[in-house]
């Protein structure tokens, strides 16, 4: 198999085969970001996810990467643990900022780093870390990607592949230099990261806050194009969404035409997809908009029978599938 996520009915295959004990409310299934476990009065969200692709500032991605997961349940993320696979060779500065990066990243989210494991070991030749981040919430607060309903309006916030941005130019500056991008242009996309950003976490707490929405991701690999269609899969519905409505920021626009990338195929951390009642909608744009975040419509959920469209200006089409992440792709050719 290539690169990139197991495929959906082999993944599904696997996981029907799970036992689950009674206190386990949501477990593992496609397009379901984190696990819930019964604690009494509150509920414990669990989730796990590695960082491959990124070795600059790998430390920074892995946490706020798990948070967003937690943070799309409706829960607060308050506990991480870390395994740090290293390569052979690696000097004991480079662990001394690694470990800065988590440090500093969990300090600035409110998180605790409990525990994990860390490693020197052979045959690779990038540092990988796999995280696992807690966190609890209500109750009546918790969401999943499970629960968008017919008629719910789509949102997207900020833009999309703000992480596949920052990855191209962080991992792959010296080979778009040569191309023609200029240090300022690829120091812009570098910033993603940080401006807009690729935690979601103050989105999804403003979306609670201010609508009742039915379903939350956070888009990973395979970019929004994948997150639509587990949200899809997830909730046992179709969907309907608008290319020209859906926001693509203009480095991204840049790298993923100068590079044959589609940017709804492109890593995508850093926006939120969302589903609410359309009348929820006016009331949580102001809400986006106050805070300085920008937010699309980007279509609609619709009965399963529809399938996955997506409006063109050529017409309507089937939603494009990527089998990978184009980030992914591009580093493998």
């Amino acid at each position: 198999m290539k690169t990139g996520k197991l495929p959906h009915k082999l993944l599904a295959e696997m996981l029907s085969k799970v036992n689950l004990d009674e206190r386990v409310l949501i477990g593992p299934g496609i397009g379901i970001d984190a696990a819930v476990i019964d604690y009494g009065e509150r509920l414990l969200v669990a989730k796990t996810d590695p960082i491959t692709f990124a070795t600059d500032l790998i430390g920074w991605y892995a946490v706020n990467v798990n948070a967003n997961d937690i943070a799309v349940m409706g829960a607060e993320p308050k506990w991480f643990m870390a395994t740090i696979l290293l390569p052979q060779g690696t000097e004991e500065e480079s662990v001394r900022g690694l470990f800065d990066q988590i440090t500093s990243a969990c300090e600035e989210l409110g998180i605790s780093l409990v525990g994990g494991h860390t490693e020197i070991t052979y045959d690779l030749n990038r540092p990988v870390i796999v995280g696992c981040m807690l966190g609890e919430t209500d109750r009546a607060y918790l969401v999943t990607a499970s629960g968008a309903r017919v008629g719910d309006d789509i949102l997207v916030t900020k833009g999309i592949a703000v992480e596949g941005t920052s990855i191209l130019a962080r991992e792959a500056g010296d080979r778009l230099r040569k191309m023609g991008f200029t240090d300022e242009f690829l120091s812009r996309a570098a910033n993603y990261l940080f401006d807009p950003g690729i935690s979601v976490i103050p989105d999804a707490r403003i979306a609670t806050a201010n609508a009742h929405v039915h379903a939350m991701h956070d888009p990973t690999e395979g970019g929004l194009a994948t997150g639509l269609m587990e949200i899809a899969e997830a909730s046992g519905l179709g969907l309907e969404v608008r290319l020209e409505a859906i926001p693509v920021l203009p480095e991204t626009q840049s790298l993923c035409r100068e590079l044959n990338l589609d940017p709804l195929g492109l890593i995508a951390s850093g926006s939120l997809v969302l589903t609410c009642d359309s009348a929820d909608t006016p009331r949580l744009l102001d809400a986006f908009g106050q805070e300085g975040i920008r937010a699309s419509v980007i279509g609609k959920m619709m009965p399963k029978e529809h399938g996955l469209e997506m409006l063109t200006p050529k017409g309507l089409v089937d939603l494009p599938s990527f089998p990978r992440d184009e980030i992914a792709r591009y580093f493998s050719e």
